[in-house]
């Protein structure tokens, strides 16, 4: 096995947090436009439901594949774990929300109040996963390639 693949864990994580606020910031940018452009309500779910499959996508993966791994090699992040599957959880519901609203065609309004809770936890998820989980990472002996462990971002 490469020991470059064993230490790019943390890099692989943060590239992925990094690609999923770009899409919410793409899914944001759709919003706004759209209040403007014929058909937006179809554009707006394309991006909503891409972002939302996205994020769900990840998290998924972190849950099947990173997680048991990183609580295997370092238990005492148990609970740190736990908190971070039950943000997945309750990420999981926001953004059912979200794909809901987009796909009834709700006001730009309702829709944007969605993504705004959404980021916020999203963000504050993020933070907390980078700040807890990232040193634990770099020394990370998992094998698998980075779609199947981040999901396919």
């Amino acid at each position: 096995m490469d020991a470059a693949r064993l230490i790019a864990w943390d890099h692989e994580l943060r590239s992925a947090h990094s690609r999923l606020r770009a899409a919410l910031a793409a899914t944001r940018e759709a919003l706004e436009q759209g209040t403007d452009v014929p058909d937006a309500t179809s554009e707006l779910l394309l991006y909503c439901i891409g972002f939302c499959a996205a994020l769900d996508g990840h998290h998924g993966a972190e849950d099947h594949r990173l997680f048991p791994a990183l609580r295997a090699e370092h238990p005492e992040l148990g609970g740190i774990i736990d908190k971070l599957m039950q943000d997945h959880s309750m990420l999981a519901h926001l953004l059912a929300s979200l794909r809901s609203a987009a796909e009834r065609g709700d006001d730009a309004a309702t829709i944007g109040g969605h993504l705004d809770g959404v980021a916020a936890i999203m963000e504050s998820h993020f933070r907390f996963e980078e700040r807890e989980i990232l040193e634990p990472l770099r020394a990370m002996t998992l094998v698998g390639d980075v779609k199947s462990v981040l999901g396919p971002l």
